[in-house]
């Protein structure tokens, strides 16, 4: 029966130490909450008065930082990309080189019909100027 539950003191020793850790972070969370409100308090009237230049500071620090993270990105796609147009034509075959060579193929093949019907269907009723043929 004494494997089946497990002794009293052990129990009492973990309820003991679950109440001290919960009662550990409750205590550390309001000690928190209490620290922030008392850093807001503070802080809110350096930043009212400083608020007509912290704001526009604010904005154009993030339009500068968010147009250097683009051109970044810009400037590292557009190397990628000739570093993959240099290994496609040196015959390298990249990653995704056979669909641009299918896709190459199709489009081939779509002109070719066009050119195709064009002259078959362009050259009924013309001559070989380009004038009409009348009759009679």
């Amino acid at each position: 029966m004494s494997h089946k539950h497990p002794h009293l003191s052990h129990q009492l020793i973990k309820s003991a130490t679950a109440i001290t850790i919960g009662g550990s972070f409750i205590l550390l969370s309001v000690l928190t909450l209490t620290a922030t409100v008392i850093g807001l308090v503070l802080a809110t009237p350096v930043l009212v008065l400083f608020s007509l230049v912290l704001i526009p500071t604010l904005v154009t620090l993030s339009v500068i930082f968010s147009g250097f993270l683009t051109a970044g990105g810009f400037g590292g796609a557009a190397s990628f990309v000739f570093y993959w147009m240099y290994s496609y034509v040196t015959g390298k075959h990249p990653v995704g080189s056979r669909q641009v060579d299918v896709a190459r193929e199709k489009v081939a093949g779509a002109a070719a019909e066009v050119r195709y019907k064009a002259e078959h269907l362009g050259g009924t009723g013309r001559t070989t100027t380009g004038a009409t043929a009348t009759s009679g």
